[in-house]
């Protein structure tokens, strides 16, 4: 495991020329969507499949409804946009899945980073019949996770706590024990669900702080599982481990 800046988030997750980014789960997404805005190169469109907080731009040109000629003019004045599809007075509504499946394969961008998933800003959700509106189209499949949802009680603590601990296989007023949480993650009821079968699958594990016993057991778990981890020890610093 080498230590990079979360600058380097993009190189970790070795993205290449052209990729689609879906993010689902809890922690960690918006603040990973914005990251990989500012790392990845020309034309690198930001946007969602579900809804996001109005307020939350990123500091990034903000587009409501845009067509094909539309981007096309954002991008010959920043590296980066964000898109929403329309907005009320306090949310931003997203695109469907099928709309960003179609602006990556007509090439309106290069990269299309996705917050495809809701929590309500907890620290890990499972999704809900309908979830996670995750674009067959995605080349990389980012599931995130608080640290902080890690040794609570899930009915304390996570958004869906039932469908939670379905996924994770115990009660929602057990808690959320490394080994729970790497079962939840690796779930196709739970962050695998609507995975594309051809996307890279990352768990990315969010405001850990150094030598945490909790999550060291959490990526052992998945190692066990041989699902790639990121851990983020702070906003600012990020481990990565690439595959063996």
């Amino acid at each position: 495991m080498r230590a990079i800046d979360l600058a380097g988030a993009a190189e970790a997750l070795q993205l290449g020329r052209r990729s689609l980014v879906s993010l689902v789960g809890g922690g960690g997404k918006t603040t990973l969507l914005f990251a990989l805005g500012r790392q990845l190169p020309a034309r690198t469109l930001l946007t969602t499949t579900t809804r996001m907080g109005r307020d939350r731009t990123g500091g990034f040109e903000c587009l409501v409804g845009p067509g094909a000629a539309d981007l096309a003019s954002a991008f010959e004045q920043h590296d980066a946009v964000l898109a929403w599809g329309a907005t009320d007075e306090r949310k931003a509504l997203g695109f469907a899945p099928g709309e960003v499946d179609r602006w990556f394969a007509t090439g309106a961008a290069d990269h299309i980073v996705v917050e495809a998933d809701g929590a309500r800003r907890r620290p890990f959700t499972a999704p809900a019949p309908w979830e996670p509106p995750i674009p067959q189209a995605s080349t990389h499949v980012v599931a995130c996770i608080g640290a902080d949802a890690l040794g609570y009680v899930i009915a304390d603590r996570l958004h869906r706590p039932l469908r939670v601990a379905a996924a994770a296989g115990c009660s929602p007023y057990e808690r959320l024990t490394p080994a729970r949480a790497a079962r939840a993650l690796t779930s196709t009821v739970g962050m695998r669900k609507n995975v594309p079968g051809s996307a890279r699958f990352v768990v990315a594990v969010s405001g850990a702080v150094p030598d945490d016993p909790r999550v060291g057991e959490l990526v052992a778990q998945l190692d066990r599982r041989s699902t790639e981890s990121l851990m983020i020890l702070q906003v600012d610093d990020i481990k990565a481990r690439g595959p063996q």
